[in-house]
Order: structure tokens, then sequence, then C-alpha cells
């Protein structure tokens, strides 16, 4: 039963080859930079981070992604830089890539900056298909070839403020193609990394000047693949504690709660209770996401 559950995601990646999503994340808000490279360096502070991610966790084979992240601010150059590593595994598949930013930053007099940013990245797609022989069998569709080493490149622009964030990037834009299979077979579609285009925004709504409001958005369009909208709402007390809760559109519901330490080391954790396509009831489990950060000002 693994094995076929396993052959279904690795069918439904290859299905959706033309329009392979890159990953997201429950604290999309908290680490921007993946989604937009013109982010770099517009926090109060430098940050390093890690998170880890697991989807579906009662299915054998369901996605599973770590990320380590870090942004800084050049203030003499008035630019950030920044970038991450990351490891996105979905049964026989995985995808191991770096990410590196940098964005040249307008200052204005109240503080805010305007941002533009573009990324480089280097990407790792790999196929485990000892995995699949036993379900699939010899079948072409599963390529010649094990791995495949592909660059790729993002623009951003944002906006950002004490209390308001908004912003626009696209990444993959080369569209560098896979070419896994080499055969003689002729083909009709051709896996690539197709573009994906990212709206973001956020409002910090300080409430008594201990507590703080913040809720937040994030859209993402691609090709041959379901537009997908994530919102949700974050509180904070008195920069120590913070919750929070958003809705992944057609997927789940996450709750997420985390605490802030001496303002230095963040611990975060989110639970994302899936609705469709496999629901907790339907045996899919939920799913888990755990983050550090720390702030690295003096």
């Amino acid at each position: 039963m693994k094995k076929i559950i396993t052959a279904l995601f690795f069918i439904g990646t290859i299905s959706n080859s033309f329009a392979q999503q890159l990953q997201s994340s429950s604290f999309y808000e908290v680490q921007s930079l993946i989604h937009n490279p013109s982010m770099v360096g517009t926090q109060k502070t430098n940050v390093v981070g890690l998170t880890y991610r697991t989807q579906w966790s009662g299915i054998s084979g369901a996605p599973k992604t770590a990320t380590a992240f870090g942004s800084f601010e050049l203030p003499k150059l008035k630019a950030g830089i920044g970038g991450f590593i990351y490891n996105d595994v979905t049964g026989p598949t995985s995808r191991t890539g770096i990410n590196l930013s940098i964005a040249k930053h307008i200052n204005f007099s109240n503080g805010a900056k305007f941002s533009i940013g573009i990324e480089n990245k280097l990407q790792q797609y790999a196929i485990n298909r000892a995995k699949l022989t036993t379900t699939l069998g010899a079948d072409p569709a599963l390529g010649t070839s094990d791995n495949k080493f592909k660059y790729d490149a993002g623009f951003g622009v944002a906006y950002v403020s004490s209390t308001f964030t908004v912003g626009a990037s696209v990444s993959q834009l080369v569209q560098s193609k896979l070419n896994f299979y080499e055969g003689n077979l002729t083909t009709t579609a051709q896996a690539r990394l197709y573009r994906h285009y990212y709206l973001h925004g956020s409002y910090t709504w300080n409430v008594d000047g201990v507590t703080t409001i913040t809720p937040n958005a994030l859209a993402i369009y691609l090709p041959n693949a379901p537009f997908e909208f994530m919102g949700g709402i974050r509180v904070e007390h008195n920069e120590t504690l913070w919750w929070g809760i958003g809705y992944r559109n057609k997927q789940s519901v996450t709750l997420n709660a985390g605490v802030n330490l001496n303002k230095k080391l963040t611990v975060g954790y989110a639970y994302d209770s899936y609705l469709t396509p496999i629901s907790n009831f339907d045996g899919g489990s939920a799913g888990h996401e755990f983050i550090l950060k720390y702030n690295l000002a003096k």
C-alpha cells in the first residue's frame, strides 16, 4: 500500500511537472525573502533562521522541506543581501538548491524603504527511480537520468514601512528545461521550471502600545496549477508571545504560536489541519512546521 501511495505522489508530481510548485511555508510572513528577493535587508535587524515542514504526515512519501535562511542590511550601500538553502523531498523526487539575493534600497524620510531585488538560484532536481521500479516497472516516463542541475533567476519589488508592507515578485524567469527523458519516444509536453508570480502584503496595527495585530496575505500564481492564496492574522504581546491563525484556500487551516526569548531567539510552531485533497479524517493526518530565528543585533 505504501508503494502505491508513493507512486501516486510521484505521478502527481509528473502530471504537474509542467508547473512544479516551489515550496511555501506557514510562516511566509516571517521569511518573506523566500518568495521575494527584494525583502532582504528590509527587516529591523539582521536575522538567520531554520524551518522544517512536513505535510500529510500520515502518508508514506509525503512532502518534507528543510530551509536555512539569512537576511542582512548593508546600510552604507543602502542595500540588502541574503538568501536560503533548502531540501524539498516528496516521495521519490527531491529538490536541493541555493538562492542568493541582493536588493537596492531607496530610503524615505519617514523611515520606509522601496526595494528592488534580484535572485540567482541553482537547483538539483532528482528522481530516485529505485523507489518506483517495483510499482511502475520500466516506464519510459521515469526518464533516463536520475538528476538535473539547473540555474534560474528571479526579480521582485517591495515597499516596507514600520506598519505596512506590500510586494510583488516573479521566480524562475529563465524557465530552465529539466529534460529527464532522452529516449526515442515523442513527448507532447516539456517539463521545466515554470515562472511563479507572487503578491504579498501585511499591516501591523498597534492596539494599545503592548499588543499588535498583523493581518497578512500571500497569493501565488503559475501556469497549469491552481491559484493559491494564504491569509492570516498574527497577534503579538509585548514583543514576547505571539500566536496566529491562517487559511490556505482549498487546502488547510493553520494555527501557530511562538515566543521571542530576550528579543533575540524566536521559537515557533505551526499546525496545519487539512481539508482537501486528503483530510485528517482520510488518514492524511496533519502538517507541522517548526521555526528557529535568531536576531543578530547587539
